[in-house]
């Protein structure tokens, strides 16, 4: 475990931020480049290296506010920078991270679309094959609503929503089959007692969409399936959107980054990068203890603080933030 401290704006989140643009190939706070580099430069590059598992690897990532990203791995050139985090595994907290739990129902769809793409990488197309699909059927909707199209120029299209549907659901409660005990056993020692994490929906297939389609034709959309389903994330039967202080919303969210990264090395046999930014602000003495146990040899994670105090345990390396520099203590 590498602690990283340094006072308020000293450039903490911004380390964290540059491993995981070095690693995934975006950033976790923004997607517009022009955020991303120092005022007044016209660009910036990320470069690391590491070992992924017993491998070595190298990275470079290249981006400026009028340039297109790149990014290399071993020094070839990859046909898009995201294409990272199909070889590296990062796991980020952070606490805008929090609209996982607190956010609409489409947040948690995006989180654990992500997840099944990490545990299941043959599977890992399959929300945006999905989605592609019912925005075809929603265009031949409209397109039938208005007379410009027939009803066998919508069949393919529904049929091609009710299969990849199905898919997509079993794919998400496959993951989430993986990640709830240890969600349960992660939340509950930090304090979080009683959570759990569950799915809410159904596959639906082509007949019901046949039953529904003057709905569907009146509104011009497709009015049920997986990207309309819910993931529950509750602890003693609460709704922790609805009924979960600040404090249990950011324990729940860290148990669900602790528990993928357990649930990714029980898979894959090596453990993914975990970064932990501003982690302890709003934990007591007892669940930073029970942090630390939790993240105590368990692989490659970086945690921030604004004093090594804060952290109850010796880290493997320290690290000492200033502005433009890093030290190691």
């Amino acid at each position: 475990m590498v602690l990283v401290t340094g006072p308020n704006g000293s450039g903490k989140t911004n380390l964290l931020e540059a491993l995981h643009v070095g690693t995934q190939g975006f950033s976790p706070r923004s997607r517009s480049d022009a955020q991303l580099v120092r005022f007044s430069a016209a660009a910036g590059r990320v470069r690391l290296s590491g070992v992924n598992g017993e491998t070595r690897f190298e990275t470079e990532v290249s981006l400026g506010p009028r340039e297109v990203r790149r990014a290399k791995l071993n020094g070839g050139t990859l046909s898009s920078a995201e294409q990272l985090r199909h070889q590296l595994r990062t796991l980020v907290f952070t606490p805008d991270r929090l609209a996982v739990v607190k956010g609409a129902p489409a947040v948690r769809r995006a989180y654990l679309d992500r997840t099944v793409g990490r545990l299941f990488p043959a599977r890992a197309t399959l929300p945006i094959e999905y989605a592609a699909a019912v925005g075809q059927r929603n265009a031949a909707l409209r397109r039938l609503a208005i007379g410009a199209s027939s009803l066998g120029a919508l069949t393919p299209w529904t049929e091609a929503v009710a299969t990849l549907g199905s898919q997509l659901v079993g794919a998400r409660e496959d993951a989430l089959a993986l990640l709830a005990p240890v969600f349960a056993s992660c939340a509950g020692s930090l304090g979080l007692v009683g959570a759990t994490l569950s799915y809410e929906g159904e596959p639906v297939t082509t007949a019901e969409y046949e039953q529904r389609l003057s709905r569907d034709l009146e509104r011009g959309l497709t009015g049920v399936g997986p990207h309309l389903h819910e993931v529950r994330l509750e602890a003693n039967r609460r709704d922790l959107r609805s009924y979960g202080s600040q404090g249990e919303q950011r324990i729940a969210v860290l148990a669900l980054v602790l528990a993928e990264a357990e649930t990714l090395t029980d898979r894959v046999g090596s453990r993914p990068l975990v970064l932990l930014d501003d982690v302890l602000s709003e934990l007591d003495g007892d669940r930073r203890r029970a942090l630390a146990s939790l993240v105590a040899g368990a692989g490659q994670t970086m945690l921030t603080a604004t004093a090594a105090q804060a952290f109850p345990a010796e880290p493997a390396q320290s690290l000492l933030v200033s502005p433009g520099e890093v030290r190691a203590l």
